[in-house]
């Protein structure tokens, strides 16, 4: 394992040349396996301005502690270098955010000096492509005190077959939370925020060169979302997948069902169609 050390987190925006230069030139010839590299942030403060533009789009409090997903949102610039100056088998434009899974194993002050660390996880084949991980470490010291698993699908002609679970949680009984008018700036606003300027997200216009009606919303903005308006406890563990898009502007619903003590699962839905849009579960550690 090969690693990479950095005095502060990249710009994200130093990526997009070669993030374009590869959606142009593809290399076909690159062998489909994942670099054996890791990049790390050494030492570092959580700025105090950046977190309070984040907690304000998400909707977190300002209360001195940093939710577990904005470091999993930090480590994404670290992502963006990894995809491009590594020797990385998959056009980053048209990857899809399918799954994201997030620990915390203690109240994260804001006040901490952390190490963050991410590298590449397991490579599988899906059934529309394949499916990789980017695996995020946070410490204080020698102290594991948060960890997040990101799982992107590069889609790709393929033969695997797999046959889909079917709905566990459609007959679940659901408690209305709370109901969001999501407006159409959304994308936009928090594109600023975490450096995510997926075309995707940011416009109507940009959204439809790569097949969609409408902008989306980020996923990991829906998730957090979800997360700011829940009642977390200080050790946990959030888990989503990420259903249909969120198209902008919408209408969603947050439905909340208490599966036992310890675990309490979530569902972001259209208002109108009731159709998903992330189905989330949070554990008690």
């Amino acid at each position: 394992m090969r690693t990479r050390h950095f005095s502060q987190f990249p710009k994200p925006y130093f990526a997009y040349p070669k993030v374009i230069q590869g959606l142009i030139l593809k290399n076909k010839k690159l062998e489909q396996r994942l670099p054996e590299v890791e990049y790390v942030v050494d030492a570092f403060h959580v700025d105090a301005k950046h977190l309070r533009a984040y907690n304000q789009i998400c909707g977190f409090a300002n209360n001195g502690y940093v939710p577990a997903i904005y470091f999993a949102v930090l480590s994404q610039s670290l992502q963006m270098q990894m995809m491009t100056q590594e020797a990385f088998p998959f056009a980053v434009l048209g990857l899809v955010h399918i799954h994201n899974q997030v620990t915390q194993y203690k109240p994260l002050a804001a006040n901490f000096q952390y190490r963050l660390v991410c590298r590449f996880g397991e490579l599988k084949p899906h059934h529309k492509g394949q499916q990789f991980e980017f695996i995020t470490e946070v410490y204080i010291g020698n102290e594991l005190v948060m960890q997040g698993v990101s799982t992107y699908l590069a889609r790709q002609k393929t033969t695997q077959t797999v046959v889909e679970k079917a709905a566990e949680k459609a007959n679940l009984e659901w408690v209305l939370q709370d109901h969001w008018s999501i407006h159409e700036n959304t994308g936009r606003r928090y594109a600023l925020v975490s450096g995510d300027a997926n075309p995707i997200h940011l416009h109507a216009l940009t959204a439809k060169a790569f097949g969609f009606k409408q902008a989306i919303a980020h996923g990991m903005w829906t998730k957090a979302k979800a997360l700011a308006a829940l009642s977390l406890p200080e050790k946990y563990q959030a888990d989503v997948s990420f259903k249909l898009p969120v198209f902008l502007p919408s209408d969603v619903e947050l439905l909340t069902h208490q599966q036992s003590k310890t675990v309490s699962q979530f569902l972001i839905r259209s208002a109108k169609s009731h159709k998903p849009h992330v189905v989330g579960q949070i554990s008690s550690l």
